[in-house]
């Protein structure tokens, strides 16, 4: 089907597909036949309604238009190949010609990636914290182990910091009780904070059975921020008995036979866990890297659509938390906005970055002709399903009902993209050391030089070849909107 495309600016354009009646013919008998299969005419059985009378009761127009509308997308898929463009949404159809036994025409207007020259990755530098697992993270991992396996005793003394209490508490503002802000009977550990200011003072020195009022500011519920008088009263005081840090201690909370073997492997799960800490920083300072140094326009549409999408997904999480975002970010320490004016503008940022990333991630992919292998979709499946709490085979009937397999392979294809670029980086911790992402493994172990060797190109098991944009946007169009 012959096609032209037209630069409308960088960011779109507009293709122009003929389709001649001899290719349309198979569509034009196909639609007679479905309608034939539709209607109820005396004299003949259902289906075999000759095509004149269908002409005469609804219009020979009616059946090109449906004829066409089922070529479009073949059509439309043939002309983006035909021209190497990549589309970034949804292409605005219109037929724009109808003649009868000769040809239709269409237009089909589609924002596109823009075009832009590839960075070369091997001067992309970064620099990041070495991994430091210290003797006090080691002897605090270990120190909520034993907390884990104590045992709790009833005391007849004064509660004191440490202790494990069971507490009542109401709150009241001038002397009237406040709803909805009343507990019973919870468990709270004194000193380990995330309740209300000055729960912890008030607690200390009270025995079962006294109680203490404080003022404080509610953090939770329909009153959360509002300043109350708390009351609080111990009903039990527990003193926790910790398990001898010794090696029945190590059997009885690991496989190792001594507490020497037992704190080893904590330190060295630590040091595993800050490796993984590390290489997603390093992952996410080379793209921003590479993103910084790149300037190319971004489609309006597509970029208004995925700004959309952030706002629609964060404002669903906070009313499903109940927070406004004032609260939110009251409360949140990795949050720097200090209004809400601000926290959507750094959203907007992150929407408008986040598309610039996949623009160039599914540039590199088809660049490098990427591919996405089974066992690395499996591993997709199963990612997915343990962060949404379903299996494996929940996740493929999501996927399956809602089409979802396009994006989430595109999903894998920038995870792999992206490990591409960090393993040709250069990225040193503030020692001056390099570090070897390309060495790290899911696990947090390092595969041995040679391993690493052998595999190099191949991209499976690299941890730093995870996913880290959202895959909805920057998706290819579907051709399926009718003229």
């Amino acid at each position: 089907m012959p096609s032209t495309v037209e630069q409308l600016n960088p960011t779109r354009v507009k293709l122009t597909i003929e389709l001649p009646f001899a290719d349309l013919q198979p569509r034009i008998d196909e639609a007679y036949r479905q309608i034939a299969q539709q209607i109820n005419l005396p004299g003949f059985r259902r289906g075999k309604v000759p095509p004149r009378l269908i002409d005469q009761r609804f219009g020979r127009g009616t059946v090109l238009q449906e004829a066409v509308n089922n070529a479009i997308p073949d059509a439309y898929s043939a002309a983006v190949a035909e021209h190497e463009i990549a589309p970034l949404g949804n292409p605005q159809i219109e037929l724009t010609r109808l003649d009868d036994g000769d040809v239709a025409e269409i237009t089909a207007e589609v924002d596109v990636r823009p075009e832009f020259d590839m960075p070369d990755f091997a001067t992309v530098s970064v620099e990041i914290e070495p991994v430091e697992v210290t003797d006090a993270d080691v002897d605090e991992r270990v120190e909520l182990l034993r907390q884990r396996f104590g045992t709790l005793k009833v005391v007849d003394r004064a509660a004191a910091d440490g202790d494990v209490v069971l507490i009542d508490l109401s709150a009241t503002r001038d002397g009237e009780a406040i709803a909805d802000a009343e507990t019973k009977g919870m468990q709270y550990r004194i000193g380990a904070g995330g309740m209300v200011e000055g729960l912890d003072e008030a607690l200390v020195g009270l025995s079962a059975g006294e109680s203490r009022t404080f003022s404080s500011r509610l953090v939770g519920g329909p009153h959360r921020d509002e300043d109350a008088d708390v009351t609080v009263t111990v009903t039990k005081v527990n003193e926790q008995e910790l398990p001898e840090l010794d090696d029945d201690f190590a059997q009885l909370v690991s496989e190792f036979d001594t507490v020497d073997e037992m704190v080893a492997d904590v330190r060295e799960n630590l040091v595993r866990l800050a490796r993984l800490d590390q290489a997603s920083t390093a992952r996410d300072k080379v793209l921003e890297a590479v993103i910084g140094g790149l300037d190319f326009e971004l489609p309006p549409a597509v970029l208004e659509n995925d700004v959309k999408a952030y706002h629609e997904q964060i404002e669903g999480q906070l009313n499903a938390a109940g927070l406004t975002v004032e609260q939110y970010l009251a409360d949140a320490e990795d949050e720097d906005a200090e209004n809400a004016e601000e926290f959507w503008r750094q959203i907007d940022e992150r929407a408008e970055q986040g598309l610039r990333a996949q623009i160039v991630l599914d540039r590199l992919a088809e660049d490098r002709r990427i591919g996405v292998s089974q066992e690395e979709f499996t591993q997709l499946l199963f990612q997915k399903a343990q962060q949404n709490g379903t299996s494996p085979e929940q996740e493929i009937k999501h996927m399956t009902e809602h089409n979802h397999m396009p994006e989430w392979m595109a999903e894998v294809r920038r995870g792999k993209a992206l490990g591409m670029i960090v393993d040709e980086a250069s990225i040193t911790d503030t020692n001056g050391e390099k570090v070897e992402i390309s060495r790290l493994q899911n696990d947090g172990t390092l595969a041995d030089e040679e391993e690493t060797d052998e595999d190099a190109g191949a991209g499976d098991g690299d941890a730093a070849e995870e996913a880290a944009v959202p895959a909805d946007a920057g998706k290819d169009g579907d051709a399926g909107d009718e003229a």
